[in-house]
């Protein structure tokens, strides 16, 4: 990878450069896909440094075999969990309601491991990855601006020291998040829509909780209106902690301070065990985001795509947001190789790909989310019909997401 900040050591042809706008998840394991396959590769990151703060995310085997194939494994392995299990849990009984097999089983079910790692973790490991090809030029605090479309390609702008600078290139892909510019640029300005959801996150020493909670495993309590999930990154030292309840709190941004008291109180009102309560209790440093959503911005228009939340921003619910960023890169990629020199149709080929698959997901996180957040009598019914079909084939209700691949 190019030294940060200081552009291209020689010029690469148009022809094989791709722009890419935003330095996240999904931006840098297109890059690092795309330049696999020895296209240039700049990305263009607005912030003057890539942010080290975030929450745990889950890589189920859909995302981790794609991280795989792009050599992550030995730039991962000291930060991976591998979880044995999910358990999932009443509220207000605290009681466990079934356990969802992972680990090995997962690992031996589709091919690839099912994985929780702190989100700053996944950059560092990504941006690691990317320093080893000299075919990815990183460009901090150099905001995309506009782009122009022509016979050849695209022309994209940029600001870069107070100044505005072009490049040429064959295509450009918008991984610039749920506020994306790329998308309001050329994609129809498609707002971001507010969820009715709000997520709360915080970590704590895995010592300071009980050990039922800090064992290798996904807990997940289900309660009316909100949930919370526990499970340890960083080793297992942390313990990372998400509450999601609903609410019209509609700041922009994803790290914002949050009142511990004002969540703690959340739960406290709803009637939850005090097991649970006591692990809220427990995080002092939280910080909360107003979940948004976009929907009908396309995927695709010219030789320009969005992938990730800048296309298809989704609620957390089924634990797929940053896998389905990846998997669009893995797909963009191969798309844009099988046809390098006609990016406006391998970017159609791409979209048609992704829209079906990213629809269903959709759907899949709304009917969890209204799923996980019953009232209590109708949430008798459910953990009944939990208990009765196991976790097994619970896990095998996700099959079609998991047992994902790259055609």
């Amino acid at each position: 990878m190019r030294p940060e900040g200081q552009g291209s050591l020689t010029a690469a042809p148009a022809s094989r450069t791709v722009v890419v706008a935003g330095a996240g998840i999904g931006g840098l394991t297109a890059a690092i896909a795309l330049a696999e396959q020895r296209f240039h590769v700049i990305v263009l990151e607005k912030a003057p440094q890539l942010d080290q703060a975030g929450a745990g995310i889950q890589l189920s085997p859909n995302a981790s075999s794609v991280l795989l194939r792009l050599g992550l494994e030995k730039h991962l392995a000291d930060h991976v969990v591998t979880p044995d299990d999910i358990s999932i849990i009443a509220a207000r009984s605290g009681r466990p309601i079934v356990r969802i097999p992972l680990g090995a089983s997962a690992q031996t079910r589709y091919g690839a491991p099912y994985w929780i790692i702190h989100r700053a973790d996944l950059q560092a490991a990504l941006l690691r990855r990317a320093r080893e090809n000299p075919d990815i030029d990183l460009q901090l605090d150099a905001p995309f601006e506009d782009v122009s479309l022509h016979a050849s390609g695209v022309t994209v702008i940029n600001r870069e020291a107070q100044q505005q600078t072009s490049r040429r290139a064959v295509a450009l892909v918008g991984a610039d998040g749920v506020w994306s510019n790329v998308r309001h640029q050329h994609f129809g300005g498609v707002p971001a829509s507010l969820s009715g959801h709000v997520a709360w996150r915080g970590t704590v020493d895995a010592f300071k909780l009980p050990r039922d909670v800090s064992q290798n495993r996904i807990t997940l309590w289900l309660g009316a209106g909100a949930h919370l999930v526990a499970y340890p990154v960083r080793g297992g030292a942390l313990i990372n902690i998400v509450a999601i309840v609903a609410g019209h709190w509609d700041r922009p941004g994803w790290n914002e301070a949050g009142d511990a008291s004002e969540i703690a109180a959340e739960f406290a009102s709803r009637g939850w065990s005090a097991g649970a309560r006591k692990i809220v209790e427990a995080a002092d440093n939280w910080r909360k985001w107003a979940l948004f959503t976009v929907e009908g911005a396309g995927l695709a228009k010219g030789p320009v795509a969005l992938l990730g939340d800048a296309g298809h921003a989704m609620l957390p619910f089924a634990a797929q947001g940053a896998a389905m960023a990846i998997e669009d890169a893995a797909v963009l990629a191969d798309c844009l190789v099988r046809q390098p020199d006609a990016a406006t149709e391998a970017f159609r080929r791409y979209a048609a790909q992704r829209q079906t698959r990213v629809a269903q997901v959709r759907r899949t996180t709304w009917q969890a989310g209204a799923i996980y957040h019953l009232p209590a009598p109708v949430a008798l019914a459910r953990n009944l019909s939990m208990k009765l079909l196991g976790g097994r084939r619970l896990l095998s209700q996700r099959d079609w997401i998991y047992d994902w691949r790259l055609a």
